[in-house]
């Protein structure tokens, strides 16, 4: 299974001149441009915790989704959970998400705009198992879901299917408990694949015939989801021939 985490411990936070706003370049900045106007807004410490915690949250999803999938491993006699990824955005990344929504980047703004910093990926069997383990999770009691999105049921007009979830999780610390926020989406293995084969062909610039290639990649995508149907038909036939 793989695992992205951002190593914040040791970025090297040094003092720049300039405005408050740093005047850079979306386009260009660099991690050592939000490192410098971090260490300038004197919040270098406070974004290292934050980013902490985030990890922390990371970590106890991942712990609660292999604990079901150990178990309904041993009663279901399969893994309804193929692989799990994990990952932090950078801090380039939140800068500029920061921007797009027109707002300042400080760590308070980090925290109370942004609920897609800790992002987990939960590749599934079948269809049917990520309702089951989003549902699972979702009534674990230390688990608030803020915000649930089927675009397995309606589709994305790319047609880009996914179950995403937002949930807060507490962690906790010496001295306290708190609540971070985790975004949670759930694929199947063929979901997966289109996504990721369109996610890396959408950057692509000055493409010709970019509406053919969309209508392609919906039909694709159409297709995809009518093979996830099928196979998940052929288990049911399978199991039901196992009672």
């Amino acid at each position: 299974m793989a695992v992205e985490h951002q190593d914040y411990s040791g970025m090297n936070f040094t003092s720049i001149p300039g405005g408050a706003n740093g005047g850079y370049n979306p386009e260009e900045l660099t991690q050592g441009d939000v490192e410098r106007l971090l260490k300038k807004r004197e919040q270098s410490e406070e974004f290292q915790l934050l980013m902490m915690k985030y990890d922390c949250a990371l970590s106890q999803v991942r712990t609660k989704l292999d604990v079901l999938n150990k178990e309904l491993a041993l009663s279901n006699k399969r893994n309804p959970i193929e692989a799990i990824k994990m990952r932090i955005k950078t801090p380039v990344s939140i800068y500029n998400k920061l921007l797009s929504k027109g707002v300042d980047f400080t760590v308070d703004n980090i925290n109370e705009n942004l609920s897609d910093i800790a992002g987990i990926r939960v590749i599934c069997s079948f269809v049917d198992d990520i309702y089951m383990l989003a549902d699972c999770l979702a009534k674990q009691d230390d688990i608030k879901v803020l915000q649930k999105k089927d675009y397995i049921r309606k589709p994305k007009n790319s047609g880009y299917r996914s179950l995403h979830l937002i949930i807060e999780i507490p962690i906790f610390l010496t001295k306290e408990k708190e609540y971070m926020k985790v975004e949670v989406q759930f694929r199947t293995i063929a979901m997966d694949f289109w996504a990721s084969l369109e996610h890396k062909m959408k950057y692509k610039k000055d493409i010709e015939n970019a509406e053919v290639i969309s209508e392609d990649l919906k039909f694709s995508a159409d297709l995809i989801n009518q093979i996830d149907m099928r196979m998940q038909q052929i288990r049911e036939k399978i199991d039901a021939t196992d009672e």
